[in-house]
């Protein structure tokens, strides 16, 4: 039996902006207000049906629901970690577009703890960017997620474990993918994430991580509305990203660097950078000096070590005296560098590890907002 039966073609509703939802609504015959009724009802409310969506007349959602439709994906498994984590294998019907395109799967993973819940989700399914230490990369690219695919890895959790959300909610857009080459969906995301009447996010509390993507990052730059962001550097010189990190090939950390140093940061905010310790590799006290070197142009800015999270690739964790040498070699020289460890490291939810894996062995998932 089919997941995703074939569907005749109706209007989609999540994804959609308030202004799309009050242009459909006039297009329906309807006062354009209903519009933004139903925008409350999805994002503010996470009513993922129309039946649900009591703030609308009787008639209106008896119409809506022979019209348009609200598509969420199918969670194939759950994986619950001792810690409280769970990663979500999600199942995507195919893109409406391309006939030819199969059923997908993305994962996102949502992580409890004192006084907030973080949520890793993915902007694309499989990654094109082909970093070396990363599971996500031997997928490939399949394809770009919607908007409303974006949304729906958060809203999802979020109503599931409703019954115990702590006050504030984090969003990490960290998982598959290389959310600036998927800039359109991801930012229509984003702005429903961070509007007080949509999910009502904070902009603190929503952070994108590139690997950096220069031409995305200017672009971001000149977003009126916009989450924190996060630079994945993991090496510290370009003979050693070239390696690690192809894409540094085509935006070498002089080029990187620059589109970092004239990034615009708000009053309140810096920029991470994000630096996976890979044992023997990236981890030495001169890599730490040359880390110092690179960012000593940036006024706020801080370092985020990971320890690698293991898998079936050709690395070894650094050992914890040497993320710490490293970590105090930064601090000493005037950069605010923390280790960040992994959770939900059993259940394959880890920084990196996002591999659509079916079945639980073992790593974990870093959220870098505190």
């Amino acid at each position: 039996m089919e997941l995703f039966p074939k569907r005749k073609r109706l209007m989609e509703l999540l994804g959609k902006s308030k202004e799309e939802l009050r242009e459909l609504c006039v297009a329906l015959g309807e006062p354009a207000y209903r519009g933004g009724q139903i925008y409350h009802a999805l994002y503010a409310e996470r009513k993922l049906e129309v039946a649900r969506m009591t703030n609308l007349p009787a008639a209106l959602r008896e119409r809506l629901s022979n019209e348009a439709r609200i598509t969420l994906p199918h969670v194939k498994q759950r994986f619950a970690s001792a810690d409280g984590s769970v990663r979500y294998l999600l199942a995507l019907p195919p893109a409406e577009d391309n006939a030819a395109t199969k059923e997908t799967s993305v994962e996102a993973v949502f992580m409890p703890s004192e006084g907030r819940q973080t949520i890793c989700i993915s902007t694309q399914a499989g990654c094109a960017v082909d970093c070396q230490f990363c599971l996500t990369a031997q997928l490939g690219l399949i394809r770009n997620l919607t908007a409303g695919e974006i949304l729906t890895q958060a809203l999802l959790p979020l109503e599931e474990h409703k019954a115990e959300l702590a006050p504030q909610t984090n969003i990490v857009l960290m998982g598959q993918g290389e959310p600036l080459l998927n800039f359109e969906p991801v930012m229509a995301a984003v702005r429903i994430m961070l509007d007080g009447e949509g999910m009502g996010i904070s902009p603190k509390h929503v952070t994108l991580s590139t690997s950096g993507i220069v031409p995305g990052i200017e672009r971001l730059a000149k977003e009126r509305v916009r989450p924190k962001l996060a630079i994945s550097l993991n090496a510290s010189h370009d003979e050693q990203r070239d390696a690690l990190m192809p894409i540094n090939k085509k935006y070498p950390l002089a080029v990187l660097m620059k589109a970092c140093k004239d990034y615009p940061l708000r009053t309140w905010e810096h920029l991470t950078f994000e630096y996976v310790m890979l044992g023997g590799v990236n981890d030495s006290a001169e890599d730490a000096r040359r880390v110092v070197k690179l960012l000593a142009p940036m006024k706020s800015v801080k370092v985020n070590l990971i320890p690698w999270n293991p898998g079936e690739l050709p690395y070894q964790e650094s050992s914890p005296e040497r993320i710490e040498e490293f970590r105090r070699i930064l601090v000493d020289r005037g950069v605010p560098a923390f280790v960040r460890y992994s959770r939900g490291r059993d259940v394959m939810a880890a920084c990196g590890q996002l591999a659509l894996l079916d079945s639980s062995t073992e790593t974990g998932l870093v959220s870098i907002i505190q």
